[in-house]
């Protein structure tokens, strides 16, 4: 009985001094977790908007990382869910190091519906909330948020119309906007003069070529026929990288 006595006590000593030597070998090889974020880039592919964040992760502990998880949620200032992402690494073994891409993702069809549309005209702050999620020699959960702001810059800021005049059979309509954003404006663009009986009295398509951070400013003349009564312009955008419209200019 004795001998059995002092048996278990070997081995709750041995366990207890198992547990302590993985908790401060666990705590300190956790300390030496590298992770670091790069530049990140803008791109535009088959409808979607996406800003790529480069990151490495340097395991120089003791015990493998797995069930790594980068998640982010973009917000616009009135709370509406412009982008939910994750990135998901099942192992990053003791000793190595892992290049990856955490892509931000942003579909073309939610930028143009009317629930987000508004950002295509207006120059906001986006909210952004991300965590990192892990677990640490199997067993060790961890996690981290943090909240973060980014400026977004529309493609159609300061859509303008301008005191249109008539030339013989034609209606010059001065038409400008900038393109604050970070991709390429180029396609064609449609206006639509429209009179007090609600008929279409003249339109007109002419391309665009609007690089990021610039003004487009022209003069567009438009032939019209029937009542010359123009109550109000419709533009219609139809690019490579997106298509919207009708976008409605009163004319007072």
């Amino acid at each position: 009985m004795k001998l059995a006595i002092r048996a278990l006590g070997w081995t709750t000593y041995i366990l207890w001094l198992i547990l302590i030597v993985f908790t401060v070998t666990a705590i300190y090889s956790a300390s030496q977790l590298n992770i670091s974020f790069d530049e990140p880039q803008w791109s535009v592919s088959g409808g979607t908007m996406t800003l790529s964040l480069p990151f490495s992760l340097n395991n120089t502990g003791f015990y493998d990382v797995s069930n790594l998880n980068i998640s982010t949620l973009i917000r616009t200032e009135e709370g509406l869910s412009v982008s939910n992402s994750s990135t998901f690494v099942p192992l990053i073994a003791s000793g190595s190091r892992i290049y990856a891409m955490h892509n931000i993702s942003v579909s073309l069809d939610d930028l143009t519906s009317d629930r987000l549309s508004h950002l295509l005209f207006n120059d906001t702050v986006l909210g952004s909330e991300m965590s990192i999620a892990l677990t640490y020699a199997t067993v060790i959960p961890f996690k981290i948020s943090t909240n973060l702001t980014m400026p977004w810059g529309a493609p159609l800021s300061n859509l303008t119309i301008r005191n249109p005049y008539f030339t013989d059979s034609t209606i010059v309509v001065p038409t400008s906007f900038e393109n604050h954003s970070f991709f390429n404006l180029t396609g064609t663009m449609r206006l639509e003069l429209v009179n007090n009986l609600n008929q279409q009295v003249g339109a007109e398509i002419i391309g665009i070529n609007v690089p990021p951070r610039s003004l487009y400013s022209n003069d567009v003349a438009v032939s019209v026929s029937g009542p010359m009564n123009i109550k109000e312009v419709r533009i219609y955008f139809h690019t490579s990288v997106l298509s919207y419209g009708p976008v409605v200019i009163p004319l007072a």
